[in-house]
């Protein structure tokens, strides 16, 4: 115990006074609520936490299932901090409780937090939802996750990159309920131990149970706005010393729609040649079974043994009705076109993970390793029926009728391993090592049934293979000195990829290997005033998705394709971050991105008719300047108000048909404001505003939009909690913009279903007595980018 405090760890003891010493047990805790430790008074009620760092700590006295003492928040400054004696007086149950709810805003270790389950904005909504309404971050019409003003995301669940993309992503985080979810993490600056993937990294963090005993929750809610929709979840825990049991399952049934409105002008030399005014209305609903198994497992006292299974099912069925007038170039009516579309896509998910733990020493060095197998299969039937009727609507031709069907599947094997080594006078060295095979497999068949028999469209059907190898391995040295501490990172990695398009024999294969150095600075001029510079580079290859060059028909006019020629991303980062007390924070960043992966909607001629296209485009360059507020506010003791603001400058370089753009962009903002009212005999209200100014994103500009978010909350004891949210209460959550071409322009309206009304209920149940969680998974930089 001397020899760590000539190593300047701090220690914080203390002596309980009752009449029953034995079976005591003493949990401490950090600011975030995540238990540290937990220590056995000796015969004399005497305790203490050695080789803590400094910062805010509380701490709980239990005897069985029963909280005896919960201490108030004590900031660990000095060495050694001994604390004045605790009285316990049992019979008469005289204890104090401090109730410390999470605030909705946090930052830790580079880290901002959201703390979703504090907030009823989220009642019964899906995960997506969320996402739209976390600060700085916006969901895009193409429902692409931006993060200040950054696209290009990384998603994960739990610390493990989401496998999936595009439709397939969004229509995954649509069934996922809000109810199972903990808290969302938004890392702009991950450093050289984080997977080198992705602009950003969004970490959306599920609940588990961490008590020990066995616990649970149960939570329910339903809702309706035009359509009816449902979320269930479900968790149990049980954990003693050597064993944890873990299990969740959510359901969630979501009928929606979207309504889009389009005007897009072909022009030759300037000259307007075609308009096609364009009503799309889309009805989806959506169907998702998730759940989770496993346990953990104390082989010895320093080896730790777990496993886990989880599973996905999700069910979408689009049905679209797309109608489309064709003008000339004076605006006189020259043909319409009518399509119903009907899409039912499936995807089904199973992952197994396997890891170990060795705890060198009592410090916190250790030893990690974890192998991953993760298997999705997915299955898509499209059918298109389009008919076209000229200006006197009469019929011109006969009905074009298409029928589609992908099978896909995804397979990821991955292995790592870190290793943690913490020496005197606070030094930490980290380092690990990963390798991952990915292959992705999908065959896409579409027959023209216009005429019988039906003849296959070999222009539309595609057969398209990809693999990938990665090699990475990192190192990371931090040392702390009595206000300075310093964060050194590299990781490399080592890339081959090979997409093999079987229709066409074509192959394509790279080769790369790159470096990753991060470095963090972080110095404390007092308890109360930080100041951190984060610097790192990155790199965000192409999904699955995005190389792929099958067709995907949206109507009669329009459909997505991949783009196999598309090249990795990379950006380098810098921030300066200042924090006041840890809740009052103001971030400049600056990034500098090559070969932008962008996504376009873009004219092409095909068959001699114009049609639109979306894909992803190389651009030559993107740069990003933002400064990111949090200030919360609080005007009395029973109202909060978490306020954040994001000020950013996206400027874009490149040229995608035919169109060049210099250092386009614009001044740009996203404020949000959240206010807490608590209004007494467990009744909580909350309002929730977000404005989102003008944006000029490359060749597209948004208009600005808000909206306004309303709910109540009623607790029933300890254990019963009852919600009820309207979210978009002005329907006023419209996207409006325009995107421009030399020889085209679109203006484009999009709505989704407003005013949507929830109710939901939760029970909690089972022991509270803490326990301690872990973190797994070796697949954290490939389950994002699948099919």
């Amino acid at each position: 115990m001397a020899q760590q405090v000539q190593r300047n760890d701090f220690i914080l003891s203390g002596k309980i006074a009752t009449t029953e010493i034995a079976s005591l047990e003493i949990n401490l805790f950090n600011a975030e609520a995540k238990l540290i430790r937990t220590e056995f008074p000796n015969q004399q009620g005497e305790f203490r936490f050695d080789a803590l760092s400094k910062g805010a700590y509380y701490f709980k006295i239990r005897r069985g299932q029963s909280d005896l003492y919960n201490s108030e928040v004590i900031q660990v400054t000095d060495h050694d901090i001994g604390l004045p004696e605790i009285r316990i007086n049992e019979q008469r149950l005289e204890t104090v409780v401090i109730n410390k709810s999470r605030p909705f805003i946090e930052r830790h270790d580079g880290k901002m937090i959201l703390n979703v389950e504090s907030s009823l904005q989220n009642t019964g909504g899906s995960v997506l939802e969320i996402l739209g309404k976390a600060p700085g971050v916006t969901i895009d019409g193409n429902d692409n996750v931006i993060l200040r003003g950054k696209n290009n995301i990384l998603i994960q669940i739990d610390g493990k990159n989401s496998p999936l993309t595009g439709d397939e992503l969004a229509n995954y985080l649509r069934g996922l309920p809000a109810s199972a979810i903990d808290k969302i993490e938004l890392i702009t600056n991950p450093s050289a131990k984080y997977d080198a993937a992705g602009t950003a990294i969004i970490n959306i963090k599920l609940k588990k149970g961490t008590n020990k005993g066995t616990n649970g929750s149960f939570s329910t809610a339903l809702g309706a706005g035009r359509y009816v929709k449902n979320n269930n979840s479900f968790n149990i825990n049980h954990r003693n010393n050597k064993l944890n049991l873990f299990a969740n399952y959510n359901f969630a049934y979501r009928k929606a729609f979207n309504e889009l409105m389009i005007d897009r002008k072909f022009y030759t030399e300037g000259n307007l040649e075609k308009t096609y005014l364009q009503d799309n209305f889309f009805k989806f609903n959506t169907r998702n079974h998730n759940g989770k198994i496993g346990f953990d497992y104390n082989l010895t006292e320093k080896n730790l043994l777990g496993a886990s299974v989880s599973f996905t099912s999700n069910v979408f069925k689009p049905r679209g009705d797309s109608k489309t007038a064709i003008l000339g170039p004076n605006d006189q009516p020259l043909s319409h076109t009518v399509t119903l579309s009907q899409t039912a896509n499936t995807l089904k998910n199973i992952s197994a993970n396997l890891n170990h733990k060795y705890s060198m020493d009592t410090l916190g060095s250790e030893l990690s390793t974890d192998i991953d197998f993760i298997r999705y299969v997915n299955t898509s039937n499209q059918s298109f029926d389009t008919k076209t009727n000229n200006n006197e609507d009469e019929p011109i031709g006969i009905p074009y009728i298409l029928r589609g069907k992908t099978d896909g599947g995804l397979n990821i094997y991955a292995l790592k391993s870190d290793w943690i080594k913490i020496f005197p006078k606070n030094l930490k060295l980290e380092a690990g090592f990963k390798t991952s095979y990915v292959k992705s497999d999908n065959d896409i068949e579409f027959y023209n049934h216009s005429t019988s028999p039906a003849v296959r469209d070999t222009n539309k059907s595609n057969h398209y293979i990809y693999q990938e190898h990665i090699y990475a391995a990192y190192g990371n040295v931090s040392k702390k000195w009595n206000k300075l501490k310093t964060v050194l990172g590299l990781r490399i990695e080592k890339t081959d990829v090979t997409g093999t398009q079987l229709t066409t024999a074509q192959i394509n294969k790279r080769q790369y290997t790159q470096l990753f150095p991060s470095a963090v600075f972080s110095y404390e001029f007092t308890t109360d005033h930080n100041l951190e510079v984060n610097l790192s580079r990155r790199i965000n290859r192409p999904n699955y998705q995005q190389l792929n060059p099958f067709k995907y028909y949206i109507n009669a006019t329009t459909y997505r394709v991949g783009n196999p020629d598309l090249n990795a991303q990379t950006s380098q980062n810098y921030e300066l971050t200042y924090s006041f007390k840890s809740r009052y924070i103001a971030t400049l960043s600056y990034s500098k991105i090559s070969n932008n992966i962008t996504t376009v909607i873009k004219p092409v001629i095909e068959n001699g008719e114009n049609i639109t296209v979306q894909t992803e485009e190389n651009l030559k360059s993107a740069s990003y300047y933002s400064l990111n507020l949090i200030l919360p506010i609080k005007p009395t003791n029973w109202w909060d108000i978490n306020n954040s603001a994001n000020f950013y400058y996206g400027s874009y370089t490149g040229n995608v048909s035919g169109t060049q753009i210099n250092n386009i962009g614009n001044f740009t903002l996203d404020m949000n404001s959240l206010h807490t009212l608590k209004l007494g005999k467990n009744f909580v209200a909350e309002l929730a505003a977000n404005y989102k100014a003008t944006e000029v994103y490359a060749f597209v500009r948004i208009d600005p939009y808000w909206y306004l978010n309303i709910g109540l909350q009623k607790k029933f004891r300890d254990k019963n909690t009852l919600k009820l949210a309207l979210s978009d209460l002005f329907n006023s959550n419209t996207i409006k913009g325009v995107t421009v071409y030399n020889d085209y322009k679109e203006n484009f309206k999009s709505r989704r279903e407003p005013r949507v009304v929830m109710l939901s209920y939760s029970y909690n149940f089972g022991s509270t007595k803490t326990g301690q969680s872990r973190k797994t998974g070796a697949a954290d930089d490939l389950k994002r980018r699948a099919e």
